[in-house]
């Protein structure tokens, strides 16, 4: 595999049929990181809509009022290698209160890079933002859900730049509706192999989620991007051929993935 992600792969049925499963667990943490950044700055000063405005003519500042992250409560839920980079950028560049939640906490790793570990239950209470940097496993489906929305202040931003059934669509679009979540930045989606990486701008789209998303104002989805810099396609090309080498030799490969 050429992505770090494997969900969508048995790994159970590939094990049985002596199917040897190898990722590129990690090509350029810093272009989600940076993506999820630039995400969430489009979303809260409203550059798209800005863009837009002026291509049309329209230079009046009606309605683009957002606000400074600096002082800002940010929430990382998953504090890998992306999760680490994101909280570094925001902790560090924009003096935002950065707090992060895993299960596999790295306190040093965490510290340096000026995230504060708190309980998920305090993230979902105490953030004004939420970036979402954990791995889709059974524990972490629809982590965003429901409930945990009940929680969270009113006018929250979430941004998704991992996985998108990490959010349970239906209570995201519930909260939209109710007001309750201020805003979404996803380059994720729960059903996105339908329509992602394809051109559909000549066909209805068929799925009424993602239509009813799309046409939320606060809701900024992008097209499963934030990987695709320069540098980490190099790198995935690098690793792949890499691990490609290792196999063929029969020399130990740290890139196997095993069930569980």
């Amino acid at each position: 595999m050429r992505c770090a992600g494997y969900n969508n792969v048995d790994l159970k049925v590939a094990k049985e049929l002596g199917i040897l499963v190898v990722n590129v667990p990690a090509y350029s943490p810093e272009a989600v990181a940076e993506f999820a950044v630039g995400m969430l700055l489009t979303i809260v000063r409203k550059y798209h809509k800005a863009y837009n405005r002026v291509r049309e003519g329209n230079f009046l500042l009606d309605g683009l009022t957002g606000f400074n992250l600096e002082g800002k409560t940010i929430g990382i839920l998953g504090t890998g290698k992306i999760g680490l980079c994101t909280g570094r950028i925001l902790s560090h560049g924009f003096r935002a209160k950065v707090i992060g939640y895993d299960p596999y906490p790295n306190p040093t790793a965490a510290e340096e890079n000026g995230i504060k570990y708190v309980s998920l239950d305090e993230l979902f209470k105490t953030s004004d933002v939420i970036s979402l940097h954990c791995p889709l496993t059974p524990e972490t489906k629809y982590i965003v859900n429901e409930e945990a929305l009940k929680t969270t202040k009113p006018g929250l931003i979430i941004v998704n730049t991992s996985r998108g059934a990490l959010i349970n669509t239906s209570d995201l679009i519930h909260g939209l509706k109710s007001g309750h979540v201020g805003a979404v930045g996803m380059d994720v989606y729960e059903r996105e192999s339908k329509y992602f990486f394809r051109d559909s701008s000549n066909k209805i789209i068929q799925d009424d989620q993602l239509s009813r998303l799309v046409s939320f104002h606060n809701v900024f989805i992008s097209g499963h991007q934030a990987f695709l810099t320069q540098e980490a396609l190099s790198a995935i090309a690098r690793v792949t051929v890499e691990n490609l080498r290792l196999l063929e030799e029969g020399s130990p490969c740290s890139n196997i993935v095993t069930e569980g």
